[in-house]
């Protein structure tokens, strides 16, 4: 274990470099943060704590020993970017803005993207854009990329991509339900409540925002505003 922590911290400048270009390409990219409404809300980043990587390590021993040969092809988020954005249908820009990036070379992906869900509607969604959809028993969602620099590089970084109302689930899931699970069936059964509720959350926002949309391209005319006050007055 210790050596694996040590081949960890022997790489982390390197991680950390490459942890920032991806954070900066969603905080900087003008495709992202355009007015009137950015496509991204806000951008969280991280590099893994060691005390974190020894418990994830003893995790996937289960699936075969993890060595400082191949920590970095068995662990794949020593390096993680969370992206946030207020409402889901603004995914199918930001998943294209990735697209652009891997294709034109900046980026390599280390696997193929998945899109985590529980809701069928969401899971349709996410198909119709070629991804991959996994269904967690906990309710988990969220979509992952694994990106690296170079097409040989053994470094990566997780990019993580949820609503706004995901994210609020996510944190509340993360401080009581990982990596360990609750053994409180109550506190299990109010999360996966929740999940429900950002899952709804999320859909108002989609209806909201559609139908603001729609207001904008599909202004009342003068005649139809003329034939409202008439009744108005009758």
């Amino acid at each position: 274990m210790d050596a694996v922590v040590e081949a960890y911290l022997a790489r982390r400048d390197e991680l950390d470099y490459f942890r920032r270009q991806v954070t900066d390409f969603f905080l900087i990219s003008r495709q992202f943060n355009a007015p009137p409404l950015p496509l991204v809300h806000s951008v969280k980043s991280r590099l893994k704590d060691v005390d974190h990587l020894r418990e994830k390590v003893q995790r996937k021993w289960v699936d075969g020993p993890v060595t400082p040969e191949n920590l970095f092809s068995r662990i794949t988020d020593l390096a993680g970017v969370r992206v946030i954005h207020l409402y889901s249908r603004q995914f199918t820009e930001i998943h294209r803005a990735i697209e652009q990036h891997i294709q034109q070379g900046y980026w390599h992906l280390f696997e193929p993207p998945v899109a985590y869900s529980w809701d069928p509607e969401a899971t349709a969604y996410f198909e119709s854009l070629n991804l991959r959809a996994m269904t967690r028993e906990s309710y988990y969602t969220s979509i992952h990329y694994v990106v690296k620099p170079q097409a040989s590089a053994d470094l990566s970084c997780e990019i993580q991509i949820r609503t706004l109302f995901e994210e609020a689930w996510g944190e509340i899931d993360h401080a009581l339900n990982y990596p360990t699970e609750t053994k409180l069936l109550a506190c299990r059964e109010q999360i996966r409540v929740l999940a429900k509720l950002a899952s709804t959350g999320t859909r108002l926002a989609d209806s909201i925002f559609a139908t603001a949309q729609d207001g904008c391209q599909n202004p009342p005319t003068a005649k139809a505003t003329a034939k409202r006050k008439s009744r108005a007055k009758a």
